[in-house]
């Protein structure tokens, strides 16, 4: 885990998919460098934070963690809020969760920011055996809709980090791009990395407003 005491971005990022698709052990596994091979569904909203280097820059990634249970869904709207990118996973091993990657991706565009980055991730690639999803059908469904995508297996910490970096990498590169005004995607930029702390402060007190 980095230091909170001084970073140039914080990027809010989400997870979304089916229950059981390994998403708080992504979590797990990019924040704390954990896997728990007994974890429960998640229940409501969690979210862990690491401070990453990127280039020069230091940036404070922001990972929320949602069940992927329809008896969720109301919090839709608050957990989308403030969003600048999301990971879309499936799990390789059970073909349902890839068929609803569409609906997935049309709740996130329905909710969040216009110019968010988007990865399609298909986790549990340690389960090659057993594949239901080819990788080149969830490559095609990438590009056709505009994804980053990427295959992981956050029980073997195999493109874990990669995936988090390149879309907190794409989201920089947005929020950089004259293409992209400040206001169009919701991220929170410090100019001087000494006013860190009330920022986070009043990062963290939105967020528990939800």
């Amino acid at each position: 885990m980095g230091s909170d005491e001084a970073y140039n971005f914080v990027f809010k990022v989400v997870l979304i998919g089916e229950s059981g698709v390994g998403k708080s052990n992504l979590l797990s596994r990019f924040t704390k460098n954990e896997f728990n091979h007994d974890s429960r569904t998640t229940i409501g909203v969690e979210f862990s934070t690491r401070t990453v280097k990127l280039n020069s820059l230091t940036i404070k990634a922001q990972i929320w963690d949602t069940a992927g249970l329809e008896r969720y869904r109301a919090i839709t709207s608050a957990y989308y809020r403030g969003a600048v990118g999301a990971l879309l996973i499936y799990d390789i091993s059970k073909h349902l969760t890839y068929e609803s990657a569409e609906r997935w991706l049309k709740e996130l565009y329905d909710h969040a920011d216009a110019h968010i980055v988007v990865m399609l991730v298909g986790n549990k690639s340690d389960l090659a055996a057993v594949r239901s999803v080819p990788t080149e059908d969830a490559k095609d469904f990438a590009e056709k809709n505009g994804l980053l995508f990427m295959e992981t297996s956050a029980l073997e910490s195999v493109n874990v980090e990669a995936a988090f970096n390149t879309v907190l990498a794409e989201i920089h590169k947005k929020v950089s791009s004259k293409e992209v005004t400040r206001g169009s995607i919701n991220a929170v930029t410090l100019s001087q990395p000494n006013t860190a702390d009330g920022a986070q402060e009043e990062k963290r007190a939105c967020c528990k407003n939800m």
